[in-house]
């Protein structure tokens, strides 16, 4: 269970209570490490339409290296959070994602994003779009009313080999994927200890596989089972409560 006030697991239905409110009207540019104290940040002006613009900022955008901990993305969130490159995002809770609760971007297969702790909800779409290089890292983490945990950019101009290590999930119904990977370019997934609350019909899909491409075309699905390459793991990483 995912707890509000440290990076442990905690029910789905505690969430932090913020430590007060700072509106955002541009983009806040962190490198090094930068510990909110549980505030909560919501955009405004330019970042306050709420809107699911895919070409909308960020209210944070991390240099390469940089460690955000302890915030609440409140609402409108806009397009969340950005990572440049390398980047440790810690207990970090997004009250009403907007387009994109964080996306990792860079280009080196060196780079490792790693999300410890928190939880999102209310994403009409995507939680984590992964559109970089590298491995991306997510655990003690809760999700709700969702539309995919985590993508593989299906789409991008310039596509990479991702890996996504999940480990100690909850993820409560509704929602539509887990994960999301592109097998034509080597992608893989691998699911630890997800839990998955109130989905007693199985709707939720735990690993998604697509065909992507660098056309800007919806990818099309190509399976969707457990496969020891693309998508990794057992029946028994998966519990249904």
């Amino acid at each position: 269970m995912i707890m509000t006030a440290s990076v442990s697991p905690a029910s789905a239905a505690t969430w932090p209570t913020a430590n007060g409110s700072q509106a955002v009207t541009s983009t806040i540019s962190v490198s090094g490490t930068k510990d909110y104290g549980m505030k909560r940040l919501y955009g405004s002006g330019d970042l306050g339409t709420g809107s699911q613009d895919e070409d909308q900022g960020p209210l944070l955008e991390l240099a390469p290296g940089a460690v955000l901990k302890n915030v609440v993305i409140g609402s409108p969130a806009a397009d969340g959070v950005h990572c440049l490159g390398s980047c440790t995002l810690q207990n970090v809770w997004w009250e009403d994602v907007g387009e994109d609760a964080a996306t990792f971007l860079g280009s080196s297969s060196s780079n490792v994003y790693t999300v410890s702790g928190g939880g999102a909800k209310e994403a009409d779409d995507k939680v984590f779009q992964f559109n970089g290089a590298g491995t991306l890292n997510v655990s003690d983490f809760a999700v709700r009313n969702f539309g995919t945990f985590v993508r593989s950019c299906g789409n991008c101009r310039t596509q990479y080999k991702r890996t996504i290590n999940l480990d100690t999930i909850e993820a409560t119904y509704k929602g539509g994927r887990i994960v999301g990977i592109n097998t034509n370019y080597g992608d893989s997934a691998t699911l630890r200890k997800i839990t998955v609350v109130g989905d007693s019909g199985r709707k939720i899909v735990p690993c998604q596989k697509y065909t992507g491409n660098n056309t800007g075309k919806e990818p099309s699905k190509n399976g969707s089972d457990a496969d020891g390459t693309y998508c990794r793991y057992a029946a028994s990483d998966i519990t249904y409560k």
